[in-house]
């Protein structure tokens, strides 16, 4: 079963709209929790601009299954992280200027930085991925990294349809084939939403997708818990599908 991440960083981005102590996220990670979710994923960013270390900190010591944390490649983050001890520790670009994030990590050519991140990490065992684009290039320095996973960047592939769409959902089969070959263990996410996801989870091997955006939109009409629980539906069906 490919498992389900579920990132709230939403949830907060609504709170610090007025600067308020609600929506709280942590309640969010319970629903979300209750919905299904195997995972809950946030983005502790360098300007705080949703999540808070005290949120970080929180769901550290409350949430039943699993933590994600995804950040930058900072001393500072990489500080936090070997504080609070994530399950997991997704390491991802970030520019202040962005909406969201723009695209995967450059591990070839930030090599030596990413893979000082990793060794600190590691040896704290906390297990790392590294967010990147569906590049043979990329995979093969981020196994050299010595970070046990890869998450795809679905972006492209989400923001487009038709042929276009296709010829990236290609592009990402073919990546996943090469991070499978390499060992790694194959996440994915970014842009995924209700009608985009059923082709993701159905690739051979696909281990877990990670969504915020769609199923936070979707709980303002159906609330978190039955948002979680139709993503994680979809994904079943989905993979029933896949095996006829």
């Amino acid at each position: 079963m490919v498992k389900l991440g579920v990132n709230i960083d939403h949830v907060a981005t609504v709170r610090q709209a007025r600067l308020a102590t609600e929506p709280d996220p942590i309640h969010a990670a319970v629903l979300a929790e209750l919905g299904g979710a195997d995972q809950i994923t946030v983005h502790l960013r360098e300007d705080r601009r949703h999540i808070n270390d005290r949120d970080v900190r929180i769901l550290r010591e409350t949430i039943k299954t699993k933590l994600n944390l995804e950040m930058a490649c900072t001393n500072e983050m990489v500080q936090i992280a070997l504080e609070i001890k994530p399950d997991m520790v997704t390491l991802v670009p970030e520019k202040r200027e962005e909406l969201t994030t723009e695209g995967g990590l450059d591990v070839v050519n930030n090599f030596d930085h990413v893979a000082k991140a990793v060794k600190a990490l590691n040896e704290a065992g906390i297990f790392v991925s590294l967010f990147i684009d569906p590049e043979y290039s990329q995979i093969e320095a981020t196994k050299k990294t010595g970070a046990e996973a890869v998450e795809i960047h679905t972006g492209a592939y989400a923001d487009t349809t038709g042929a276009e769409q296709r010829s990236e959902l290609v592009r990402i089969i073919s990546a996943s084939e090469k991070t499978r070959e390499l060992g790694l263990v194959l996440n994915s996410g970014h842009g995924l939403n209700y009608r985009n996801t059923a082709e993701i989870v159905a690739i051979p091997g696909m281990n877990e997708v990670n969504i915020g955006h769609s199923i936070i939109g979707r709980a303002i009409f159906v609330g978190l818990e039955r948002a979680v629980s139709e993503m994680k539906e979809l994904i079943h069906k989905a993979l029933i599908d896949a095996r006829v």
